[in-house]
């Protein structure tokens, strides 16, 4: 990153620098974006002909917005990316609190900095990653967290208490010329929601009764959960109606969103170990992607409070785990996530999810089920007319196959011998290819052990399985 050369007011004048309000800036960020067809908020997956559309006409009209959905629906990762649509540098007084612009000073300290020193104000430049102010909002958030307070250490320096200087300037204000977002707006005590009136549409702020006006320069954002949001009791009308948009998030509306969404945000890619990172073959990100969705449909579950995309997530990062420890348990060198890796997901997803009060205790039980449909659902879609038929076979010949934990990827290829159908399973299952090594083996043992499941699952096969070991036969 450079930053741009001008040190002072009269070499900034001479730049031809123009001063543009935050949402003058981003609005024509967002049409240059747009006129170029490029993409707006880059890594939003699953909005783009619903949320997206709709956050881009507010920005364009110049409104504040409130993003209503559930948990895990990317609402922060949505606010977050905004960032993107502001020029990368901006020019501000230089040790100015609250980010005054050399042209348009706010603030008693920088208006009186300009009269006396003119074109030799000196200037600093922030970048749009410093532009950016968040508060997660508690019952405990105070107005001086939000706006600000007296700052008695001021005061003790000699400063009069009528001393605007004396002010302690809180989130809101030193967020000036940048986007704030507030989480969980409803949560706040109706005192504090009284205290963002004022900035919202007056957009200025008081503190302590002093006769201090402060026009600032914001995008207000917030999150909040519609069932809170519409319910009169959690938020001041007023306040809703400052807002100039109500945008409503959702999970992803397709499968191929949801598997994208997975792909995109798991941590299986680790550097800080010395061994290959695990690989978590594309059917089985299938299947945790519709066991999400599945554990997010199901009637046990409660649906005020949703199943947050991380619960996919969080899965596909077990599941590699577990294929990294049962790897070292057996001196593999490539850990390929395997069908006895699944298991795992269920207890490590069991506090992702709020059952229905009549459903507790049946957790396990629920989670299981819901999985084993899932491996039924990616089987029939992957594998749906190819004939397994040589594969069974040599089941009904006598043969039985041991997996879990503590079989690697060759034993266990070596117990079923040469199969005719592994190309196909590899053509259906791994589509963009295997790999090299001990990780092709590793995926080839991965894809006959799902046709396996899959076949144990309709009823084909037959499975024994004591929690460390399986045993599939006739």
């Amino acid at each position: 990153m450079t930053t741009p050369s001008p040190a002072n007011l009269g070499e900034l004048r001479a730049s031809g620098h123009v001063h543009r309000s935050v949402k003058t800036e981003v609005r024509q960020n967002l049409i240059t974006k747009l006129a170029a067809g490029e993409t707006t908020l880059p890594g939003i997956v699953g909005f783009d002909d619903t949320v997206v559309p709709e956050v881009e006409r507010a920005l364009l009209a110049g409104h504040d917005l409130v993003l209503l959905g559930e948990r895990g629906q990317g609402k922060t990762r949505l606010i977050r990316t905004l960032l993107g649509l502001l020029d990368e540098w901006t020019p501000v007084v230089a040790g100015c609190e609250i980010n005054d612009h050399p042209y348009a000073p706010i603030c008693v300290r920088c208006r009186e900095l300009v009269d006396q020193l003119g074109d030799d104000t000196p200037i600093g430049w922030k970048h749009r990653s410093e532009r950016y102010g968040e508060k997660l909002a508690t019952p405990d958030t105070s107005v001086g967290d939000l706006i600000g307070d007296v700052d008695p250490i001021k005061v003790a320096q000699g400063r009069t208490l009528g001393d605007p200087e004396t002010v302690h300037y809180g989130l809101v204000p030193r967020t000036n010329r940048g986007i704030f977002a507030i989480n969980e707006l409803p949560d706040l005590a109706e005192r504090i929601q009284v205290a963002l009136l004022n900035v919202l549409e007056e957009r200025d702020i008081q503190v302590r009764g002093y006769q201090l006006r402060l026009p600032l320069d914001l995008l207000v954002i917030a999150s909040a959960n519609p069932e809170d949001y519409t319910n009169r009791g959690r938020i001041i009308t007023p306040l809703k109606d400052r807002f100039g948009a109500e945008v409503r998030t959702h999970y992803p509306l397709e499968l191929t969103d949801e598997l994208t969404l997975i792909a995109q945000e798991s941590a299986v890619l680790w550097s800080d170990t010395d061994h290959a990172a695990p690989l978590v073959p594309s059917h089985l990100l299938e299947v945790l992607g519709r066991f999400a969705r599945a554990v997010r449909d199901a009637p046990q579950v409660d649906q005020r409070s949703g199943v947050s995309a991380r619960f996919a997530i969080a899965a596909v990062e077990t599941v590699a785990a577990a294929a990294v420890r049962r790897a070292a348990l057996v001196h593999e060198e490539a850990a390929v996530a395997r069908v006895c890796d699944l298991p795992a997901v269920i207890p490590a997803a069991r506090g992702k999810v709020e059952f229905d009060d009549a459903d507790e205790g049946r957790e396990f039980e629920v989670l299981e089920h819901l999985l084993r449909r899932a491996i039924v659902e990616t089987y029939r879609s992957r594998l749906a007319g190819m004939d397994l038929r040589p594969l069974q076979e040599r089941f009904d010949g006598g043969l039985t196959v041991s997996t879990g934990e503590g079989v690697g990827a060759q034993e266990f290829l070596t117990q079923l011998g040469p199969v005719p159908v592994l190309s196909g399973l590899l053509d259906r299952l791994e589509p963009d290819g295997v790999g090299e090594g001990p990780t092709a083996i590793g995926v080839a043992a991965s894809v006959l052990e799902f046709a396996l499941e899959g076949l144990y699952l309709n009823r084909r096969l037959a499975k024994d399985s004591d929690g460390a070991r399986t045993v599939y036969g006739a």
